[in-house]
């Protein structure tokens, strides 16, 4: 309920005498009923992109695919497979199983080999032991990993290289001195 302060004037309900125009801000409140702001991420903003949500007591064994992208907070213990889709372990995940997915984020525990098309991201609160085959990785200060990363190029490469090719075959106007194997590119000024 709100009070009013010792230093406002009560408030008339008969008709108010004409008074010099002042611009008003926001109405006084007090302490009280000031709602605060809302913290700036909270978990529930993970899987604000994903279209599927396994919650935290849900415990799954065995194989685990789909065709979506998927927000796990529960526990797995088998193997998950989204080849074209993202995965994301929730702070309440616990995995042991063998991860096969385009893109991984893990915010929880993982025990297992991780296989990223695109990407692996381990957040300051991930706790992951196995092994990373990916093209690239994000590993956040704070974040535990035991294993090994395999960095592969990505397959949209192979077309540069081709075109590189073909374009080196092609003639040049700037003439590049061929380079033997006992001299180096940098005493060629």
């Amino acid at each position: 309920m709100w009070k009013s302060r010792p230093d406002e004037k009560p408030v008339s309900t008969s008709t108010p005498s004409p008074q010099p125009h002042t611009p008003v801000s926001a109405p006084l409140m007090s302490r009280e009923t000031r709602t605060p702001d809302p913290p700036a991420r909270t978990t529930d903003s993970f899987r604000a992109d994903v279209a599927a949500h396994i919650g935290k007591s849900v415990v799954v064994k065995g194989e685990l695919s789909g065709s979506e992208d998927l927000y796990l907070d529960g526990e797995v213990e088998g193997t998950i497979e989204l080849r074209d889709h993202s995965l994301v372990v929730g702070p309440n995940g616990r995995i042991r199983a063998n991860i096969c997915a385009r893109e991984v984020v893990i915010h929880g525990k993982a025990e297992g080999n991780i296989s990223g098309a695109e990407k692996v991201e381990l957040k300051k609160s991930c706790v992951l032991v196995g092994d990373i085959t990916t093209q690239r990785v994000v590993i956040e200060d704070g974040a535990f990993f035991k294993g090994s990363v395999d960095l592969h190029r990505e397959s949209k490469s192979e077309p540069r290289k081709a075109m590189a090719a073909a374009a080196g075959a092609a003639p040049s106007s700037t003439a590049v001195p061929p380079v033997s194997s006992q001299t180096s590119l940098l005493e060629h000024k």
